[in-house]
């Protein structure tokens, strides 16, 4: 066997028990190659067999128990497939039946009826009657009690694994056989001595043990603690020498100059006075924009919240300086929202803006690209169509990209790469809250703004909850709404696995409201994934001139859309979004003077998650409360934009419920590189090491070329 630091590289067909067949299963089901996967293979929950419970305190909703007391019977009922073994176990408070479905001539000829065991397993409950199926049982020894007695882990597995015989107990089995030969040496310490001590954590070794096989619940909390702490740790001071890097590294443009572009508009064209967050935000963006380190901003903000007037200032700042501006939205109407908003703001200021998308063809297309390449067009705004080789500028300055988690590494790496001698100044920008925890994570290497106010004057939308039983006082306000010279959206939900039920979802719904709202008097677009661009941009604009009075429309509305006058959102099916997605639909009302109302459907039957989604919605309208909600929800994983990331497969940290250590955790890395950027003091050497040998890539968001 290999010795020292080795031994973790060691390939786990070479652990006891597990040989060439496991082993093969344990790399295809687990990625489990070698010692240190399996030893990083952390439990998922335990199994508490410290205590014992007692017969007569057992119900149906129990859970799994630990009992101890005699096998007093064993029978087989039952035949063919039906046959069980079923046991009569007492202890000093009651009896209870075992049952086994599987084994039973195994069983019959191992356990000693008269023989007192401890059992673990789930307690059933059948026609009243309480059981334990399959329970695992344990004769007790010669010294009268059982060895070892600890929180017993239960590590994740999959259904091959358990039928190919690597189940909870074998793998902790092999766990066992693996710590058997783990030594502090092995597992040396991979933070200073002093901050161990003063964070009062137990040794590296320790917590890896404790973390397999605690012998009680402050032992294992304590684990968690120190393993949580480092494994956010490390990934912070990682992301923070990537920016650091870049900061040293990457130059970038000098925009000195804020000119006549700049002023003119903020003189003469801005149609209302910029909130204090939206002035912060500019001026953290000047700052950037001055220092010739290429700027790479996360800039956050709500729905409405005037980001896309940021946007364009800073556009205006690279006009200035004699540079192009681009921005790259996900979907054609977004951008195309984007490119009419802005010509309209630069309306007379000499600006040329075009856009640019796979619509774009021909002639057309041919003229704007040799314009683009001449430097006469000022600011491209388009799809991915901004990325193909054919599209060159004559000295892009600024690439902006709204809504940037639609977008994959790759497509933001050609934009970028759109730039020479030097690379464009950055910003991304989100209109999808991103939980603090989150942003810190994902985008742990970019500077963050955050405009966290609405222009004055805004009301907020009103959130109301409707069931079915309600359809008729819907349709009722609806009609009021109306009357009133209002227009109304009516969205459907949209999920790609089940297109066909969901655009016949969506027909059933049109004729519904067709009977409710006929003709003339009332008139209705529909909008939906599988329309033709342009026939879905011929009824979004029959919307937006009120030519018609309701919108039908899967979530193809969910950005991009802006009709002031609308001021009811009615979502259908409520319990089948998101709430990162109820939260961007309902940005789509409240952007006029008049009250708006966002109507949230749904059936009477909610899944308790579906309840608390909709209960959230009708409490704020806050976008960050809300993503809280959803983080707290949903889990990081599966929130809108991070499957991409590889950075949030954590082994043991969440982020929905360690925002604390993960603050903590970023401070301290931040305060060590602060005061030794090359980690060259002698206290730091066992942070060094660890990161030399640790082959967790981590890529920086705004490191990507």
């Amino acid at each position: 066997m290999k010795t020292g630091v080795d031994k973790l590289e060691t390939p786990i067909e070479f652990l006891k028990g597990v040989g060439p067949k496991r082993g093969e299963l344990l790399r295809k089901e687990l990625s489990i190659y070698k010692f240190r996967d399996l030893l990083f293979h952390f439990p998922y929950r335990y199994v508490d067999k410290t205590s014992f419970h007692r017969i007569r305190d057992l119900h149906d909703q129990s859970g799994s128990v630990q009992l101890r007391g005699i096998l007093r019977r064993l029978d087989v009922a039952g035949s063919g497939r039906k046959r069980r073994l079923v046991g009569r176990f007492r202890d000093d408070s009651g009896v209870i039946d075992l049952v086994w479905f599987t084994g039973v001539h195994w069983l019959q000829n191992n356990l000693l009826v008269g023989s007192e065991y401890i059992v673990f397993g789930k307690v059933n409950s059948f026609k009243g009657n309480i059981s334990i199926p399959h329970p695992e049982i344990e004769k007790v020894g010669s010294e009268g009690v059982r060895q070892a007695a600890t929180f017993a882990p239960v590590y994740a597995s999959t259904e091959k694994l358990n039928t190919k015989g690597l189940d909870a107990k074998a793998r902790r089995r092999l766990m066992k056989a693996l710590m058997d030969q783990i030594t502090p040496t092995d597992l040396e310490e991979n933070l200073p001595a002093e901050l161990v001590r003063r964070l009062q954590f137990p040794s590296h070794y320790e917590s890896i043990t404790n973390i397999h096989f605690p012998s009680s619940q402050a032992e294992l909390d304590k684990a968690r603690q120190r393993l949580k702490f480092e494994e956010l740790f490390f990934l912070q001071l990682k992301l923070l020498q990537i920016k650091g890097r870049r900061k040293k590294v990457i130059k970038g443009y000098e925009f000195e100059q804020i000119g006549t572009f700049f002023n003119r508009f903020y003189q003469e064209k801005l149609p209302f006075e910029l909130t204090g967050a939206q002035k912060r935000v500019i001026k953290e963006i000047r700052r950037d924009l001055r220092v010739g380190i290429q700027m790479n901003r996360l800039l956050q903000g709500d729905v409405g919240s005037g980001k896309t007037v940021v946007g364009l200032m800073t556009m205006l700042i690279a006009l200035d300086n004699g540079f192009q501006a681009c921005l790259m939205a996900p979907t054609e109407i977004l951008a195309q929202q984007h490119h009419q908003s802005i010509s309209a703001y630069v309306e007379g200021l000499g600006i040329r803006v075009a856009f640019l998308s796979g619509s774009i063809k021909g002639k057309k297309r041919k003229e704007l690209l040799s314009l683009l390449e001449l430097g006469e067009v000022h600011i491209l705004i388009g799809t991915h169509a901004l990325i193909e080789d054919k599209v060159v500028f004559k000295n892009l300055g600024l690439a902006i990209t709204d809504e940037q988690h639609r977008f994959g590494v790759a497509q933001r790496a050609k934009l970028w790469a759109k730039s020479k001698p030097l690379p464009p100044h950055v910003l991304v920008m989100t209109a999808t809250p991103i939980p603090r925890t989150l942003a810190m994570t994902l985008y742990g290497d970019l500077d963050v703004s955050v405009i966290d106010e609405l222009p004055p004057g805004r009301k907020p939308v009103q959130t109301i909850h409707r069931t079915e039983n309600h359809r008729m006082r819907v349709i009722g306000f609806m009609r009021e709404e109306i009357a009133k010279g209002r227009q109304i959206y009516v969205v459907y939900p949209l999920i790609e696995e089940s297109a066909k039920l969901d655009l016949q979802n969506l027909e059933e719904g049109y004729e519904a409201l067709c009977r409710e709202f006929p003709l003339p008097e009332y008139k209705i677009s529909v909008v939906h994934g599988r329309m033709k661009p342009a026939d879905k941009d011929y009824e979004m604009q029959r919307f937006a001139r009120h030519e018609t009075q309701i919108m039908v429309a899967t979530t193809v509305i969910e950005v991009g859309v802006n009709v002031p006058n609308a001021s009811v959102m009615v979502i259908e099916n409520t319990e089948r979004f998101g709430l990162s997605q109820l939260h961007q639909l309902r940005g789509r009302v409240g952007r006029g003077a008049e009250q708006s109302y966002c109507l949230l459907m749904s059936s009477f039957k909610l899944s308790n998650e579906a309840k608390e989604r909709i209960q959230t919605m009708v409490r704020t309208n806050n976008g960050f409360e809300i993503a809280e909600a959803d983080l707290k929800l949903r889990g990081p994983g599966n929130m809108e934009g991070t499957q991409q990331s590889g950075i949030l497969n954590f082994k043991i940290a969440d982020l929905a419920k360690d925002g604390r250590v993960l603050k903590a955790a970023r401070n301290l890395a931040t305060r060590i590189l602060e005061e030794d950027p090359g980690l060259s003091l002698p206290k730091h050497l066992p942070i060094k090491m660890y990161l030399k040998k640790d082959d967790k890539e981590v890529r920086g968001w705004g490191l990507i070329s």
